[in-house]
């Protein structure tokens, strides 16, 4: 029944609500880890099914869902649900079109990869009860095929074409062998038996787990990484691919430009995406220059390179960089009521990115929280390169991926009135960091951005997103070396070397991703704009904020119509 026609209900909405339950099924089947963290137990001895047939299944079902979906009558759908068939139609419908490209195979990118994402999966599950670790290690079990089947896909890609280029690959070996831990309880797969024993195990069953887990590590997990990294050093490393564009691969334009769809939410093409990119830069080129003249610097660039390089700006050790950002976080929390009439109950806690990793990565990301399974938001911090991690630019990192921005807006529409879809699958980028890019600005009117050198530092960010726009497009649509994307971010950025290199190679091996960001945030101002303008004194900031969030991830086109909506809602309301 799930897949077949849809039932003959009396109305659209009922044939709506019997479709729905079935693709939040779906759903969680198909993702079985997070089901857990969701508190769905059903799943809890599974893995998702990362195979090319897994893939062409999951397609199939997701177009008989589809189907289903286009089949019910829109006009006679309430208003609630004629949003909620929208964005569900634009969800499964990337689901069937992201099947059909052959870069389906390329399962890992300088920023992820499944031996990762597998050390990453004890930071947000449940360990409580028995069960709860049972689980775990029912998983980590699996750990070998899942590899010998990404092992099998990759060679598949290799074959056909689908390469990551030489030039992004220089810390991939250190990911994968970084995991390998000749002591086993030393292996981040260990992290969940490391600390005190539950109360609610005995000890006979707390040894036994742990010597359950210690084997697993030594004779199933360090062996398949080992495999891993030998594969990857012996066999891709010499076939990795010359060209940085995407394009240049088979099939390759056409999976920028629906990377682009995607990632955007938006119509537009790689040029349109690339001049608008070059006006912001332009833009906030000039905003950089009235900065670093205020502040007493002969030019701008006089001023960037006092900030790369004067060690007052610099850490000395990680956890002196960790307290400087735990107190600037601890600053914007106290401001936080005034933007936002509702907040989250989930907090969020800092840790620093795990060492195999970070020295590849970028200079911080957020890892959402779990009210279910009672674990908090997770801001991480880059604490490798002390040198190339500068005080300036923590308060607009900590606005972006803490609170206001990514831990603000993820836990608040997990406890938003939504059905169960759009409360934990639904993410697009322009929306997610559309908001997050946003959220940085919130802090001028705040006094954070108190010196000239965070205020050019918030500058600096923004040029940082501008120019991902035309750096991304440049090097897939354009055939732009590496070499000139990373001379475009360093002659127009405040961003150090290493921040620079990594986030290059970010978008070289994750087409598109990029350019959600500035699209996202240039429309989120674009409507905040038209509110103020068509409201004037009745505009309220707290207000805005709460209605923009309130239902949770959405695009682009389907944002518009919702404040459109809440503007003339305000018009019409009685004055005061």
């Amino acid at each position: 029944m799930l897949f077949g026609a849809a039932p003959a209900f009396a109305a659209p909405d009922e044939d709506y609500t019997a479709l729905q339950q079935d693709y939040e099924n779906w759903l969680l089947r198909e993702n079985p880890e997070y089901a857990t963290v969701l508190g769905d137990r059903r799943f809890d001895d599974r893995v998702t099914d990362i195979s090319l047939a897994g893939a062409d299944r999951r397609a199939a079902e997701a177009q008989a869902l589809l189907d289903r979906l286009n089949a019910i009558a829109t006009p006679g759908l309430s208003p609630v649900n004629r949003v909620n068939q929208a964005i569900m139609r634009r969800m499964l419908s990337e689901v069937v079109e992201g099947n059909r490209h052959g870069q389906r195979m390329m399962l890992f990118t300088t920023y992820a990869g499944w031996h990762q994402s597998f050390a990453s999966l004890s930071d947000s599950m449940p360990f409580a009860t028995l069960a709860d670790y049972r689980s775990y290690l029912a998983r980590l079990r699996q750990y070998p095929a899942i590899n010998r089947e990404a092992l099998r896909i990759t060679r598949q890609a290799v074959a056909a074409g689908h390469v990551l280029p030489c030039v992004v690959l220089g810390s991939t070996e250190r990911s994968i062998s970084g995991l390998i831990a000749p002591d086993p309880v030393q292996s981040r797969y260990y992290q969940p038996f490391a600390g005190n024993r539950p109360a609610a195990i005995s000890e006979a069953d707390w040894a036994a787990l742990q010597t359950e887990a210690r084997a697993i590590i030594s004779d199933g997990i360090n062996p398949a990484l080992r495999d891993h990294r030998d594969y990857f050093v012996n066999d891709y490393l010499p076939r990795c691919t010359a060209s940085a564009s995407i394009s240049s691969q088979p099939g390759g334009s056409a999976y920028y430009a629906f990377r682009i769809r995607a990632e955007t939410t938006t119509d537009m093409s790689a040029d349109e995406i690339h001049q608008l990119g070059l006006s912001e830069v332009a833009r906030i080129r000039s905003e950089m220059e009235q900065v670093a003249a205020q502040a007493g610097f002969a030019s701008r660039e006089a001023m960037i390179a006092d900030m790369r390089t004067n060690p007052r700006w610099f850490a000395r050790t990680p956890e002196e960089l960790m307290m400087r950002v735990a107190l600037v976080t601890r600053r914007i929390d106290g401001f936080m009521p005034r933007l936002f009439g509702r907040l989250p109950r989930l907090p969020y806690t800092l840790r620093q990115i795990p060492a195999e990793t970070a020295e590849g990565t970028t200079t911080a990301y957020y890892s959402q929280g779990s009210p279910a399974a009672g674990i908090a938001g997770t801001y991480y911090v880059n604490t490798s390169k002390l040198d190339q991690r500068p005080f300036w630019e923590i308060p607009a990192l900590s606005m972006h991926e803490a609170v206001p921005g990514h831990h603000h807006q993820i836990s608040l529409q997990q406890e938003l009135d939504l059905p169960m879809w759009r409360r934990n699958f639904t993410g697009f980028t322009a929306f997610v960091e559309g908001w997050a890019l946003y959220a940085e600005r919130l802090g001028i009117e705040q006094g954070l951005y108190d010196t000239p050198e965070t205020n050019m530092g918030r500058l600096s960010y923004e040029m940082w997103r501008a120019c991902r726009l035309v750096v991304d497009t440049g090097i897939h649509a354009r055939g732009w070396t590496k070499e000139q994307a990373v001379a475009f971010m360093r002659d127009n950025s405040a961003l150090t070397n290493a921040n620079i290199d990594a986030e290059v190679n970010r978008y070289i091996s994750w087409p598109g991703q990029a350019l959600g960001y500035k699209v996202g945030e240039l429309r989120i101002r674009a409507l905040r704009d038209r509110a103020e303008q068509e409201l004037g004194p009745r505009f309220d900031q707290r207000a805005f904020h709460d209605v923009l969030l309130g239902q949770g991830a959405v695009p682009l086109d389907v944002l518009e119509t919702q404040i459109n909506d809440w503007i003339a809602s305000q018009q019409a309301a009685p004055a005061g």
